[in-house]
């Protein structure tokens, strides 16, 4: 986001909580670790100090882990200007709380109207290559949503942002995705085929949208890039960090093995704890996520997983 940023002829500043690999990145214009092989802009500039990142800020753009927000945002709160929109990119439920990632900074850092949520099928590296993509801009009010729409949108060929104004929506189907990303990941590791990765993405997106429904959320925002959109992007994409984990246990790679593997945090195993969490309280069945559960945390093995899912009874699409 923030090599986009330069591009419209901004001057965003990053800020990161392990200040030697920030300085790192800073001294070599180029994020190794995540996107190698792109140059940082010099417009973008790096500042470990908390209180000089958030001294004038317009904008804030939060991309924390979701594990790791509430601890980030309660050591970053005395230093946050009371009138800047806070955009969230984190993808995620705390388990602890079962909150999303804007109910986390509204813990945090106050109810208010200022925090957004930027979502969809935007993968960093065709970002930076500077290839068509689109997203969903979403807060309560509807002028924020189409604030940050045109922040990111305007004087960027390459993307297009549309505006929503279902946070629940758009923040539960970015969160739920991941786990059916480390369901496809284990599809395609194990050499099932395209049919059972189209029925995969198919019956997952019902399950993601019957408890977004029952969370409040809106039916269409699951059709849409928030839902839909994303799902696809990574369920097919071979550099996602959820389905690449999949694949490895689908290859026969223990969970640890599959963990050690991967150079980032996998969003979507802590997830899926929250989200059977979240179906037992509604009372909502999502057997493909209760199945990636018994794999991740039980020890069940992906083929009495798989046997499991297809000789549930038969119903009613």
């Amino acid at each position: 986001m923030g090599i986009l940023l330069c591009e419209k002829g901004l001057r965003p500043r990053m800020w990161g909580y392990d200040r030697e690999q920030l300085m790192q990145i800073a001294l070599r214009r180029e994020n190794q670790k995540f996107l190698r092989g792109y140059a940082i802009p010099e417009e973008l500039s790096f500042e470990p100090d908390d209180e000089r990142i958030m001294a004038g800020s317009d904008l804030i753009v939060s991309a924390v882990p979701c594990q790791y927000m509430r601890s980030v945002w309660q050591r970053l709160k005395p230093c946050v200007p009371e009138t800047a929109p806070i955009v969230s990119v984190t993808k995620g439920i705390e388990n602890e709380t079962l909150l999303r990632p804007t109910q986390i900074l509204a813990q945090v850092l106050g109810e208010s109207a200022r925090y957004a949520v930027l979502s969809g099928p935007t993968i960093a590296d065709e970002l930076a290559r500077k290839l068509p993509a689109t997203a969903c801009a979403a807060a309560h009010s509807a002028d924020l949503a189409e604030t940050i729409q045109h922040v990111f949108s305007d004087g960027v060929e390459w993307l297009r942002v549309y505006s929503n104004t279902d946070v629940t929506g758009v923040e539960m189907a970015g969160a739920m995705k991941n786990v059916i990303a480390i369901a496809a990941g284990i599809i395609d590791g194990v050499g099932l085929g395209d049919n059972a990765k189209a029925a995969l993405l198919t019956r997952g997106l019902a399950e993601i949208t019957r408890l977004g429904l029952a969370m409040g959320a809106k039916q269409e925002t699951f059709a849409g890039l928030a839902g839909l959109g994303d799902l696809v992007t990574t369920c097919i994409s071979p550099t996602g960090r959820n389905r690449s984990f999949g694949e490895r246990i689908g290859k026969g790679a223990s969970v640890e093995e599959a963990q050690r593997a991967t150079d980032s945090v996998v969003e979507g195993i802590a997830t899926c704890q929250s989200v059977v969490a979240l179906a037992k309280r509604h009372h909502i069945e999502m057997p493909i996520t209760e199945a990636i559960h018994h794999v991740i945390f039980n020890d069940k093995s992906v083929r009495a997983a798989l046997s499991d899912l297809m000789s549930r009874r038969l119903k009613a699409e």
